[in-house]
């Protein structure tokens, strides 16, 4: 359920006051622009996140050439840069092809394999804490280190179908960390674990289909809303851009790729009410799996729309984006189009990526505003397990700066949404699994199928910044704008993106 306007929309706040402020710049844009980047940090910018810095230590310790036909690994190493490394087996005599298959005429039983495997890496992990040293890195005790190697160790055992090793390692990583444990390594390792052993399950039992109760997940990103800035940023990031584009438009029409709750909309529909022009009449398509919470969220829409006098209809949708043929949308001749997509990791929210954007492409939009996580979806386990695991570090080192361990709010955004996400990206996802081939960046994408970036205006930045203000300043949040798109972050790693395209062909 939705809660009140008053919760979503605060009625008193700095916020309103910028983006309720008429656009100042037009939306006739031949080309993207590429300012100059610009570094806003509450904190110094120099400073890193201990746990996602020791996975990336870790992880280049365990990091070997491969021979040519070996899994590539994205490890993000700054907020905007991303560097390729191979990934093989851990260091020392073990390595994939080895553990992969044996059989009796190599002469070692299964318990001198596993003894073999446990001598061998647990040398390498007291060499990797050797030579990377942890100086300065006092917020992890031995406990979080070893926990971190020894979750590395399972997931090449799981790259390399060694189920059984991986079960034992996964049994003793259950014992060890605990979801509400005090620190974020720990906490970040029990998901982790959790997430792996579905995945050993699943290859067991041939089963990766999630079940989601929509209600939960719904619930758990509303409080994710109001403890962090990141899911701010993405819903008034994209907003100033929709109100920019519909600047002196009679007739809108937004389509939701995955419309939730519909959180960010009531704050749009509050501004466009007020334009100096007048409201325009408002077409909503609500695109989600659930035709149950797509009514809800419309009736809800509906509701806040009529109190404000604003002329609105809602349409739902139930499908996924890549699976709907444009004849279902109820375009009106005039009709300026915005798309909104906050992506996540909860669910496949488009299908085939290849489909979603031949859509796009007829729709013809305005606007399409993307937020996109700075992870990637696609490829090999271990491309996802190293790409998420620094990703998901970072958030929890976020959320545990300023909550404490036992803050109900933080235990239902780990739970409800970071894990389920964790879970999607390592035990469910991946081409390997559900067949489909996912896009790593939507930006780069768009371009090469012919839309044209937007840069995002002054106001965007600036709104962006007072969310920023509205968290306390010493956590650490980071804001970079360039080539015309704005990144939110902790510390020095970029996790959400925000971009606005335009298609040539808009209307």
């Amino acid at each position: 359920m939705m809660k009140g306007e008053s919760e979503l929309i605060p009625q008193h706040t700095p916020l309103d006051h910028t983006i309720i402020q008429q656009p100042n710049e037009q939306w006739d844009y031949c080309a993207p622009n590429h300012p100059s980047k610009t570094l806003i940090t509450a904190n110094n910018p120099d400073q890193r996140n201990e746990l996602s810095q020791w996975v990336e230590q870790v992880t280049r310790q365990l990091i070997e050439d491969l021979p040519e036909n070996e899994t590539e690994v994205g490890l993000q190493i700054s907020g905007t840069s991303t560097t390729t490394y191979h990934v093989p087996a851990l260091l020392g005599e073990v390595r994939p092809k080895k553990i992969a298959r044996r059989d009796s005429s190599e002469g070692i039983g299964e318990h001198q394999q596993q003894h073999q495997w446990k001598s061998n890496t647990h040398d390498d992990h007291r060499l990797a804490r050797d030579e990377t040293g942890v100086k300065g890195m006092s917020g992890l005790d031995d406990q979080g280190l070893n926990l971190i190697t020894l979750l590395l160790e399972c997931a090449v055992a799981i790259s390399v179908d060694n189920l059984g090793e991986a079960h034992r390692m996964l049994l003793e990583l259950t014992q060890m960390a605990s979801p509400y444990g005090p620190s974020c390594a720990e906490r970040v390792v029990a998901y982790f674990a959790k997430a792996m052993a579905s995945r050993v399950i699943n290859s067991w039992l041939g089963i990766c289909s999630p079940l989601i109760n929509y209600k939960s997940v719904h619930t758990a990103f509303q409080a994710f809303n109001n403890i962090s800035p990141f899911i701010k940023f993405a819903h008034f990031t994209s907003n100033q851009a929709i109100l920019e584009a519909f600047h002196r438009r009679d007739r809108v029409h937004i389509i939701d790729v995955d419309i939730m709750q519909g959180l960010q909309w009531p704050a749009l529909f509050h501004i466009l009410a007020t334009r100096m022009e007048g409201p325009p009449h408002v077409t909503m398509t609500g695109i989600g799996t659930s035709m149950e919470l797509l009514i809800e969220t419309g009736k809800q829409l509906s509701n806040f729309a009529k109190r404000l006098g604003m002329s609105f209809e809602f349409h739902p949708i139930g499908g996924k984006t890549g699976e709907i043929d444009i004849s279902t949308f109820k375009i009106s001749r005039g009709e300026a189009i915005a798309i909104h997509w906050v992506q996540h990791s909860l669910y496949d929210a488009t299908g085939p990526d290849w489909k979603t954007m031949r859509l796009l492409q007829q729709l013809s939009p305005r606007v399409v505003t993307l937020v996109e996580q700075e992870i990637a979806l696609g490829g090999s386990f271990l491309d996802r397990f190293v790409g998420s695991l620094h990703y998901y570090s970072t958030i929890f080192d976020s959320l545990g700066a300023f909550l404490e361990s036992d803050d109900s709010s933080r235990h239902s955004v780990e739970h409800g949404l970071l894990y389920r996400e964790i879970n999607n990206i390592l035990a469910i996802g991946g081409p390997a699994r559900n067949g489909e081939d996912k896009f790593r960046h939507w930006r780069s994408e768009l371009s090469k199928n012919g839309f044209i970036q937007v840069p995002l205006s002054t106001n965007s930045m600036a709104q962006a910044q007072l969310i920023l203000n509205m968290f306390p300043p010493a956590h650490g949040y980071s804001l970079v704008q360039g080539d015309g798109t704005l990144r939110l972050g902790w510390k020095d790693t970029s996790l959400f993106t925000a971009s606005a395209w335009t298609s040539p062909n808009s209307r």
